[in-house]
C-alpha cells in the first residue's frame, strides 16, 4: 500500500473538536477531540525534541489502561515513531527479552510500573523513562505535554510503513514481534467497521488490555477513525460493565469481550433485568465462546457476534453478523472485506465444503513478518499466505467454524498460551527430565495449563517446588495450574511428543 498515512486525530479534531474522543472511568477524565489533538501533538513535540526520537525509533509502554495510552499510540504515530504496547503481567525476564529485541529509545510506564520499568532499563539500556499517574496528576507525563512544542503536523510516512510492534508469544518458546504497518491498521477500521457498524456515533466500552490486539484494534482505534467515543476501563469489572452496558444514558453501541467477560456478567443477579436493547453489537473472540453462553445473551436480547482474527491480521479476518449469532451458532463468520482465506489439506489441496483443513489468510491486512525473525516468518507464509495454524471448515453457505488448533498454543483467559514457552522455564528446574505442557478445560478461564513432568532420575521434586519456580519466572496466566507425573512422555518415532495422547492419558485418567 504506497500511499501516504493520515492523521485520524488531527482530522476529527478538525470536524468535530468538541465532541468527546475519549473518557476514562477510573479517574473520570473526559477528552474532546481538539484536547486530544493538542496532547498528541505536544507529546511527539516532546518525544522529537527532548527525547531524540526520529522516525523509525521504537518507543515502549508498559502500562494499564487508560486514555494516555491512545494518546501515547497516536503521538508515536504522529512522531514517526514505532509503537510497542507491552504486557504488563509479564515478569522482567520475560519483559527483558523483548525490550531486548525491540530496543525501543524510550519507555513511559505507569507509576505503578516503576519498579519494574527500571529494572528492565537496567537489564537492556533503553535510553529514556518518562511516568505517567494515568490519572491527569501531576507526573512527568503530563509535564511533558504542558511543556512539548506541539506538532501539529504527523512526519510523513508510507501505509507500508510500520506502526506497530505487537509481541505474541511463540511457539518456540520465545515472543515474536508482529510488524503491524500503518496500513494494516487503516484497512482493519474498514475490515470490522463494516460488519460491526461504526460510525462517528459510536461508543465503545473498552475492558480488554490494550496491549492487546483485541483491545486496542477492536473497537478502540476504528471508533477514533470514525470519530466517536471511546470509553476506557482499567480492567474487567464485570458489574461495573453490565452496568455500563445496560444502562441507555450511558449509551454503549459497540464492545467486544472474551467468553469469560460474558460468562461473568451472565452470572450476575442483575443480568435477569439488564436491557442491552441500545446496544448495537457484541462482539467475542479470541478464544471458543461455549453454545450455551451464546444462547444466554440472545434469550437477554444481545447476540453474540462471534469473530476470528489474529495478532498478524490486525486483527479482524472473520466476523458473523449478530442476526446469525444463533442460526449459525459456532460459527465464525464470513471473511470480511479486505482479506482472502484459503483452506488447505495436509496434503496441499484445497479443502472440500464440510472437510477440515488449515485456515491461510492473504490480503493487506496481513503482518509483513515478525521482527528480527526472518527464519520465523519464512516458516509462518506459503507464498502471500499466512499460515495460521488453525483448523477450520466451511459450510455450504460460505460460513467458517474453527474446531481445532494445530498449533499446540491454548487460551487461558484470553490469553494465548504457548507450551514452548513455559517448557523453556520448567527444564531450568533441576529434577526435571522432561516436561510437556498441555491445555485442560477450566470452567472459569476457558483453559488452564497443565504440566506432565517426568522426573530425573533420584530426584525428590514436588509439585509446590514447580509452581513457585514457574511464578517467579512466568506471567499467572503462563504458570500451570495442575502438575502430573509420569514415567515417559510419549513420543513417535522421530522423538516429537504426542500432546494429543497426553490429552488422552489426562482425559482418562492415567496420570499421576
Amino acid at each position: 500500500m504506497q500511499f501516504e498515512t493520515f492523521d485520524w486525530i488531527a482530522h476529527n479534531a478538525s470536524r468535530r473538536p468538541e465532541s468527546t474522543a475519549l473518557v476514562d472511568l477510573a479517574s473520570g477524565r473526559e477528552i474532546d477531540y481538539a484536547e486530544m489533538d493538542r496532547r498528541v501533538g505536544s507529546l511527539a513535540g516532546f518525544m522529537r525534541g527532548r527525547l531524540g526520537v526520529e522516525p523509525g525509533d521504537r518507543v515502549a509502554l508498559l502500562a494499564e489502561n487508560s486514555t494516555d495510552y491512545l494518546e501515547i499510540q497516536f503521538a508515536c504515530f504522529r512522531a514517526g515513531a514505532v509503537f510497542v504496547p507491552l504486557n504488563w503481567r509479564l515478569t522482567v525476564p520475560e519483559l527483558n527479552y523483548i525490550v531486548g529485541d525491540a530496543a525501543p529509545k524510550a519507555m513511559i510506564h505507569d507509576r505503578g510500573f516503576a519498579e519494574t520499568a527500571a529494572a528492565v532499563q537496567a537489564g537492556t539500556g533503553f535510553r529514556h523513562r518518562l511516568e505517567t499517574a494515568a490519572d491527569g496528576s501531576p507526573s512527568d507525563y503530563e509535564a511533558a505535554i504542558e511543556e512539548g512544542p506541539c506538532e501539529a503536523e504527523m512526519v510523513p510516512q508510507q501505509m507500508s510503513d510500520l506502526s506497530t510492534i505487537m509481541y505474541t508469544s511463540g511457539t518456540t518458546g520465545l515472543p515474536k514481534g508482529a510488524r503491524i504497518t500503518h496500513g494494516m491498521t487503516f484497512i482493519n477500521t474498514v475490515n470490522i467497521g463494516i460488519p460491526h457498524r461504526i460510525s462517528a456515533d459510536s461508543v465503545t466500552l473498552t475492558v480488554l488490555p490494550l496491549f492487546h490486539t483485541g483491545g486496542l484494534n477492536a473497537y478502540a482505534n476504528p471508533v477514533l477513525h470514525a470519530g466517536g467515543k471511546v470509553v476506557v476501563a482499567r480492567s474487567f469489572d464485570p458489574e461495573q460493565c453490565l452496568r455500563l452496558l445496560a444502562d441507555p444514558a450511558a449509551g454503549i453501541t459497540n464492545f467486544l469481550g472474551v467468553p469469560a467477560n460474558f460468562q461473568f456478567m451472565a452470572q450476575l443477579p442483575a443480568f435477569e433485568e439488564a436491557d442491552f436493547s441500545h446496544v448495537t453489537v457484541f462482539g467475542v473472540g479470541a478464544a471458543p465462546t461455549p453454545h450455551a453462553l451464546i444462547e444466554v445473551w440472545a434469550a437477554r436480547g444481545g447476540p453474540l457476534a462471534q469473530a476470528y482474527g489474529m495478532t498478524e491480521t490486525a486483527p479482524l479476518v472473520m466476523a458473523l453478523d449478530p442476526v446469525d449469532a444463533t442460526r449459525k451458532i459456532g460459527s465464525a463468520g464470513k471473511p470480511v472485506l479486505y482479506t482472502r482465506t484459503r483452506v488447505m489439506t495436509e496434503d496441499g489441496r484445497a479443502a472440500a465444503p464440510g472437510e477440515r483443513g488449515e485456515l491461510q489468510v492473504a490480503g493487506p491486512n496481513v503482518t509483513p513478518g515478525y521482527w528480527n525473525k526472518p527464519k520465523e516468518t519464512a516458516e509462518s507464509f506459503d507464498g502471500e499466505w499466512l499460515k495460521t495454524g488453525d483448523a477450520v471448515w466451511v459450510d455450504e453457505e460460505g460460513y467458517y467454524y474453527i474446531v481445532d488448533r494445530w498449533k499446540d498454543m491454548y487460551i487461558s483467559g484470553g490469553e494465548n498460551v504457548y507450551p514452548a514457552e513455559v517448557e523453556n522455564v520448567l527444564y531450568r528446574l533441576d529434577g526435571i527430565g522432561e516436561a510437556a505442557v498441555i491445555g485442560m478445560p477450566d470452567e472459569r478461564w476457558g483453559e488452564v495449563g497443565c504440566a506432565v513432568v517426568v522426573r530425573r532420575e533420584g530426584a525428590a521434586l514436588e509439585p509446590q517446588q514447580i509452581l513457585d519456580h514457574c511464578a517467579g519466572q512466568l506471567a499467572r496466566f503462563k504458570q500451570p495450574r495442575r502438575i502430573l507425573f509420569t514415567d515417559a512422555l510419549p513420543r513417535n518415532a522421530t522423538g516429537k511428543v504426542l500432546k494429543h495422547e497426553l490429552r488422552r492419558m489426562l482425559a482418562e485418567g492415567e496420570l499421576a
